[in-house]
């Protein structure tokens, strides 16, 4: 419900986040150095627009042979350049809400941060 992130996916702005929920008021980063694991997530999300990437060149007509090697590394290089932000966010996002235990949605965590913020 709360945005966790400031500014758009693709701005000029560096991408922050936000350190509380502006609705739950839940602590994003629940430790110091907590999001060091989303490194891992984003590693794998990349891996897989790699093979994506290739797969999808060859499909459309791009051989798989030398001399075509530069095509692949170009097409990589600028689709992984691309998608970046989207990983940064991601990779977090899927970190926040699946990987980590003991953290679920409590919907009583809203009513109680809206009688807070109401007195």
């Amino acid at each position: 419900m709360g945005s966790v992130f400031t500014g758009a996916v693709y701005g000029l702005k560096i991408q922050r986040m936000n350190e509380v929920c502006s609705v739950c008021a839940l602590k994003f980063e629940r430790e110091p150095g907590y999001f060091y694991v989303s490194m891992f997530v984003s590693y794998a999300m990349n891996v897989a627009e790699i093979i994506s990437i290739s797969v999808a060149a060859y499909v459309l007509g791009l051989d798989i042979v030398y001399e075509n090697l530069w095509y692949f590394v170009l097409a990589i290089f600028a689709g992984v350049a691309i998608l970046s932000p989207f990983n940064y966010r991601y990779s977090r996002m899927v970190l926040l809400y699946w990987l980590s235990p003991g953290l679920h949605y409590d919907p009583s965590r809203i009513v109680e941060n809206k009688a807070k913020t109401n007195q």
